[in-house]
């Protein structure tokens, strides 16, 4: 079992010998590859501008922490269901601009923080809001995972289809649970890996666009007042706005997780604020090229308490190498040649566990179910959301299920009697703790 005590190897700010400094940093990009690249596969956007804005947001966020706070940032989930929303609204640039928007809330929230403290987030955001909010965008996926698992391109069952997911699915499956190290952090790449193979001995790849593809070549990138002209809807804002009090939530977990890890306490130095305003600022810059909003990544925690090697340089290294990922045209293609069932298969389990980890929040922090207020607060939460709620006060202004649940949810907290939090429960401290990393 890996523990707080355990050995140093490189600290945060030190470097590894060159010969280590390669290998360290292609294991942080295997461990975010598999869902950082998922993300715009399911949004329709392109997997090269999402490695790239994941390089780039990962240097702004070790730059503003002043390279104290070793995170690697990539694709958020809980942004999958907005992005498809706000896209069937007004296209990949409406989605963009919410993007940004959200990212803007990430920086209002970390000035907040710097003049007020981060006690107040947690009175907005309990375990009994952010939890069910966390089931809710598991399910409310579960459809989109199965269509793709089950259906051909025309929209048709498939049997063969079916079993290109369910191989892809047992093998992602197997791999957490028998494989040791580092190889256990990265069961998606190697279930992809897998089901790659088995869907081309099916004759279901086409490998036609790789071969045409350029080695090196400029993704498909969206720029705004160059691919497309930006305009503000209240749609938009009120689609993936409100999903920030979910990521803002994620975000404070993680961080309270790494500082275990690296056994600093890195909400007091550098503070909350700047890994908060950090994480803004890679979204807004992904939401700028045509990127899905980014958020800190567990998996990449994983591997710096397996490796006990610290080091920014290293993560900044595997930034570079995302970047660099992001413009070989034979690596994208690659990617954007793989079956949609292989990605159907990798997603039954990912938003399967979205929805079991927003159920073990609720779990590790003793939300009372026998108190009427939980369960009026979590019943209406999970209902609202499933269940495609629409909010409409005017043509051109909606909340969509997931935000209106999100929005619902923190009212009824702030309103209801009683609700207070414990002091010696960290509520956050439920994503990864010394059992999941060892």
């Amino acid at each position: 079992m890996t523990n707080e005590n355990s050995k140093i190897v490189v600290g945060i700010q030190e470097s590894p010998p060159p010969a280590q400094f390669i290998v360290l940093s292609l294991q942080h990009l295997f461990a975010m590859f598999g869902a950082t690249i998922l993300v715009p596969y399911l949004v329709d956007l392109s997997p090269g501008v999402a490695l790239i804005s994941s390089g780039l947001g990962t240097i702004a966020f070790l730059l503003i922490t002043k390279g104290q706070v070793p995170a690697y940032v990539g694709s958020s989930f809980a942004f999958i269901v907005p992005i498809i929303a706000a896209t069937a609204v007004g296209g990949p640039g409406a989605a963009m601009i919410g993007s940004f928007l959200a990212g803007l809330v990430y920086g209002i929230v970390a000035l907040l923080i710097k003049a007020a403290g981060h006690k107040w987030i947690v009175k907005i955001l309990p375990p009994v809001v952010v939890g069910p909010v966390i089931v809710v965008i598991g399910l409310s996926l579960a459809p989109v995972a199965v269509d793709m698992a089950m259906n051909n391109p025309d929209g048709d069952y498939s049997l063969l289809y079916f079993s290109v997911a369910l191989v892809t699915l047992l093998i992602v499956v197997l791999s957490s649970i028998f494989l040791k190290g580092f190889l256990n952090l990265i069961p998606v790449l190697i279930g992809i890996i897998g089901g790659y193979a088995y869907a081309a001995a099916a004759g279901i790849v086409d490998l036609s666009g790789v071969k045409a593809a350029s080695f090196f070549e400029a993704p498909a990138f969206l720029i705004p007042y160059v691919t497309y002209t930006p305009s503000f809807s209240w749609t938009i804002v009120s689609l993936m706005v409100p999903v920030s009090i979910v990521t803002l939530s994620e975000h404070i977990g993680h961080q309270m997780v790494l500082s275990k890890v690296v056994q600093k306490d890195l909400l007091l130095r550098p503070g909350l604020h700047r890994s908060i305003m950090g994480d803004g600022v890679a979204t807004m810059l992904a939401a700028l090229i045509g990127g899905p909003p980014n958020t800190t990544y567990g998996e990449n925690i994983g591997v710096l308490a397996i490796t006990r090697v610290f080091s920014v340089f290293v993560i900044g290294g595997a930034a570079v190498l995302a970047i660099c990922f992001g413009f070989i045209g034979k690596i994208t293609a690659l990617i954007s040649s793989i079956p949609t069932p292989v990605m159907g298969g990798i997603s039954i389990l990912l938003f399967g566990i979205i929805a079991a980890s927003g159920l073990r929040m609720l779990v590790d922090t003793k939300v009372d179910f026998g108190d009427k207020r939980n369960l009026i607060i979590s019943s209406v939460i999970l209902v609202i959301g499933i269940g495609g709620a629409t909010l409409k006060f005017a043509e051109n202004f909606e909340i969509h299920a997931m935000a209106l649940a999100a929005i619902v949810g923190v009212l009824l907290n702030l309103v209801l009697p009683g609700g207070e939090v414990p002091e010696d429960v960290d509520i956050y401290e439920v994503g990864l703790d010394d059992e999941d990393i060892a």
